[in-house]
């Protein structure tokens, strides 16, 4: 999760255990909108519950069942109220959630049956055709499951979604994968960008910090310093994806110009755009 970070450095941050593991959440964001044609959109699903119990212990998973089912449902809607997913890409932990639990001997099948799942044309070439280097981290039953959905809407690099509608901006980055998409959310109170694993955590703020799963540090960089420098001068927010304590923060640069963050909340029940 660092990169060529050394283990004196990165576990000032977050502690390892007995196995060299990490904490790290799997967060969506759920968004719902107010007036009339209100919409609710969620922004990734996590990880789910689709992996068997093998899998489930080799990734450290800890929770057998639906953890965001149960979120949904504590924030007073469901997965079946759903209108839009938009998925940053589609490696498992960050759309595993869009599958149903595992059950022995019983194929997956796709959740959310009246939302648009939203993807990028390059995060969908990928994962249809996946590098060596990636290929385990996507799921091969996901593509066929929501192309045969006849609710997956592509999105090209530069233009908006039908689904989500003009307010909102779906940027692209590929120092991670192909067409990684970030998605933002209007705001009065400045922006506020879900960047997945561009900046998967408040340690991944340091610029230099990247994970070794990315395909391209260099590019990396380039991109997360654009975007916090944006997000600086206009006191945006980032949504953070894996982040195990925090779950939005500010973002600020000091005199110095490292960057750093503010006003971080745990949890976004009830926060207003």
């Amino acid at each position: 999760m660092f990169g060529s970070a050394p283990r004196a450095l990165w576990e000032r941050w977050i502690a390892p255990d007995e196995r060299h593991r990490i904490p790290l959440a799997c967060r969506a964001m759920l968004v719902e909108e107010t007036g009339g044609a209100s919409k609710k959109l969620l922004f990734e699903a996590g990880i789910g519950a689709f992996f068997s119990p093998k899998m489930r212990d080799r990734f450290g998973v800890i929770e057998p069942e639906h953890v965001l089912l149960d979120s949904l449902k504590r924030a007073g809607t469901s997965h079946e109220a759903i209108d839009a997913v938009v998925l940053s890409h589609l490696h498992f932990d960050h759309a595993g959630g869009v599958l149903s639990a595992y059950v022995e001997g019983q194929p997956l099948s796709l959740l959310f049956p009246r939302a648009s799942f939203v993807v990028g044309r390059h995060a969908w070439n990928r994962a249809k055709e996946p590098h060596p280097r990636d290929r385990a981290s996507f799921i091969p039953e996901l593509c066929d499951l929501l192309e045969r959905s006849g609710r997956l809407e592509i999105v090209e690099p530069g233009w908006s979604s039908a689904a989500l509608g003009a307010a909102y901006v779906l940027h692209e980055s590929e120092g991670h994968t192909p067409g990684l998409l970030l998605g933002e959310v209007p705001s009065e109170d400045g922006p506020i960008v879900f960047a997945s694993d561009l900046i998967p955590g408040v340690p991944w703020v340091h610029v230099p910090i990247t994970m070794g799963y990315d395909r391209w540090p260099e590019r990396i960089v380039d991109e997360k310093t654009a975007l916090l420098e944006r997000l600086a001068r206009e006191r945006g927010r980032l949504f953070f994806t894996h982040d195990p304590e925090i779950a939005i923060a500010r973002i600020t640069r000091d005199s110095s110009g490292r960057f750093g963050t503010s006003e971080a909340w745990r949890s976004l029940d009830g926060l207003a755009a």
